[in-house]
């Protein structure tokens, strides 16, 4: 096994797994067999891309993947491929997180970009309806899969590329680290049934409803929540929401670090809540990112 595992600086909970050049030399081959037109049209070709990855690292990566996300204790890791040289190109970075997706599973189809995975720029100047792209707006602590019918156990986030950026930094925070969960999992208003709606520009034509609360096999609490998607269906909800996102926001417990250019995050979508600073002003400022 070829690849290096590390604790984060900033984390225990945070795992890096270095992947170096002679090992990614060994995926330009088998990748260039799957173009990403074929990896957009044609589900199964994912897989065949996922396996060659797992078996340039002896089938041990998936395996350590799994581990890693399905672990209470840990639950998050950041793929760091060394990928200076101008060979490793965005089509490669897209192909490399196919890859590292379909080692674990199934993704959800993205309505926003009708694809498998999303790709979106956050720059100066924007005009959408989602903070995701809000560049000088905190993007708050969340889950993902709030508003959607399909479970959403994990999520990638690439950073593709970025341009005159300084801020932004990645923020997450794990459950049980939070000051507050006992107190606001226990809430019987955290358990009630929420609706949750999105914008337009997510492309989905309905509404769900679920508790932000629930709790796992083993009865540990996970939460689904995002701060912008909620529909509450009177005060008492709407003043629950407003404590919540108070006490996520002002927790102590919050780790935030950069992810490099060509880093993946890797995160289990239950236990771990993710969002962003603020970048500072800049008029050039774009930063490209891939989702799954």
């Amino acid at each position: 096994m070829s690849f290096k595992i590390e604790n984060h600086q900033k984390s225990k909970r945070v795992s890096v797994i270095k992947l170096i050049e002679s090992d990614l030399d060994r995926l330009i081959f088998p990748f260039k067999k799957h173009t990403i037109l074929s990896l957009e049209y044609k589900p199964f070709s994912r897989f065949s891309l996922a396996k060659s990855l797992d078996e340039v690292f002896e089938n041990k990566l998936s395996q350590t993947l799994l581990k890693i996300l399905n672990n209470r204790e840990a639950g998050t890791l950041i793929v760091e491929p060394e990928i200076n040289n101008k060979k490793f190109d965005k089509d490669f970075l897209v192909k490399l997180s196919t890859g590292l997706a379909y080692l674990v599973g199934n993704p959800n189809f993205d309505s926003m970009t009708n694809k498998y995975y999303a790709r979106f720029y956050v720059k100066h100047q924007d005009s959408s309806d989602s903070y995701l792209r809000k560049a000088y707006t905190n993007l708050d602590l969340h889950t993902d899969g709030t508003y959607v019918k399909e479970k959403t156990d994990w999520l990638i986030m690439t950073k593709m590329e970025e341009k005159n950026v300084s801020g932004g930094e990645s923020v997450i925070l794990h459950l049980d680290d939070w000051e507050h969960l006992d107190e606001l999992s226990k809430d019987p208003v955290g358990q009630q049934n929420f609706r949750w709606g999105s914008p337009k520009s997510k492309n989905i034509d309905y509404k769900v409803e679920h508790p932000v609360f629930s709790k796992d096999k083993k009865g540990n609490p996970t939460i689904s929540y995002i701060d912008q998607f909620p529909e509450p269906k009177n005060k008492e909800q709407g003043l629950f929401l407003q404590r919540l996102s108070d006490a996520l926001e002002e927790s102590k417990n919050k780790v935030s670090f950069p992810l490099p250019v060509g880093s993946t995050i890797f995160s289990n979508n239950y236990f771990w809540l993710h969002g962003r600073k603020a970048f500072k002003e800049h008029s050039g400022l774009s930063r490209e990112l891939l989702r799954i």
